[in-house]
């Protein structure tokens, strides 16, 4: 129960994306990255790096591997960390060059620096998944008169609930109601002791029920079904740099870009091996439940124009429902990287 808490815990900041389906790689005709030319192969520069334990941080599992070995372009120094006060603290005080975060969080953050910072890459879609036990749940459609648990009251997972709820015909609190819980181990919990739940939870804590509740089993991947009613994209993950680091080092963050663009390629063609890195590195507790839950977790490569179009239309969306979730203002276009 110990090891099954601490994957919880360590899955909790997911909801700061408040924080795996097929998973996409950003493409290169449009890609800052595509033109490494006149990029050195290697830069005496150092390189600080964060990222949050879960989804946010699995991309950059193979880079810190390379990071470990001396064998990355850069002199790297990357920790995982669990809370975003650490992230936000580090990147205000110039510990840290550039972090793996939260896509609302990027936006407050850029708010609260007075823009000094800067998203470079989108590295993280939709990570919620409809768990369920002795239900028979097949659509959404099917949630009709049910009862759902959740966490993330009043941030992105309620939002996004209640969307994909109202473009299939239903009206949270009237048609379905949502149970709010404050912390994922509420969630296995209500798995542990009831016969018949259903729980929109995010990854690795959807897997972690499923493996450790017998019948429970995830019926849908939310971000398929945000694809299926959306033209936009569930964009919930990014990477973002202090611009005092982009404009001392502009060819070392071309080389981050190109190296952590190899690094979430690596997790997503060798997800096994990926996941024994994210238990190495602290970022999922679990080989055992990373590898299961990687193939949800939709790890992806976005950035120049792409990165914008998609990243902007999400913060709009989230905007529109609660302008304090992206820090109580949409970031102008200087908010964007772009490669030089």
């Amino acid at each position: 129960m110990k090891k099954i808490l601490s994957i919880l815990i360590a899955a909790a900041m997911l909801f700061s994306l408040a924080a795996c389906g097929q998973s996409n790689t950003g493409s290169d005709s449009q890609s800052g990255t595509s033109s490494s030319s006149s990029v050195p192969e290697k830069l005496d520069v150092s390189c600080n790096v964060l990222a949050l334990n879960g989804p946010t941080g699995i991309g950059m599992a193979p880079l810190m591997q390379k990071a470990e070995d001396g064998t990355g372009r850069l002199n790297y120094k990357m920790s995982i960390v669990g809370t975003n006060d650490e992230i936000v603290a580090k990147l205000s005080n110039g510990e840290a060059d550039i972090a793996a975060v939260a896509t609302n969080l990027a936006s407050a953050l850029y708010k609260r620096t007075d823009g000094g910072i800067s998203v470079l890459a989108v590295n993280t879609l939709g990570v919620l998944c409809l768990v369920t036990k002795g239900e028979e749940i097949t659509d959404i459609k099917s949630l009709a008169g049910k009862t759902i648990y959740s966490t993330g009251q009043g941030a992105n997972p309620e939002y996004i609930i209640n969307y994909i709820l109202e473009e299939n015909g239903l009206k949270a609190g009237e048609d379905v109601t949502i149970n709010f819980v404050s912390q994922p181990t509420e969630l296995v919990a209500e798995f542990a002791k009831s016969e018949n739940v259903i729980a929109v939870a995010p990854q690795p804590v959807a897997t972690t029920i499923v493996a450790n509740n017998e019948g429970a089993e995830i019926v849908l991947d939310l971000n398929d079904e945000w694809e299926k009613t959306s033209d936009t994209k569930l964009v919930m993950g990014c990477i973002v740099a202090r611009n005092e680091y982009i404009e001392e080092n502009p060819e070392a963050v071309k080389i981050f870009l190109e190296e952590y663009k190899e690094s979430v390629d690596s997790v997503n063609s060798d997800i096994s091996g990926a996941a024994s890195l994210c238990e190495k590195y602290g970022i999922v507790a679990s080989a055992a439940v990373a590898e299961k839950a990687i193939p949800y977790c939709n790890i992806v490569f976005e950035d120049g124009s792409e990165l914008k179009t998609d990243l902007s239309a999400y913060l709009q969306f989230l905007y529109d429902r609660n302008p304090s979730s992206v820090g109580g203002a949409l970031p102008d276009d200087k908010f964007y990287y772009e490669a030089g």
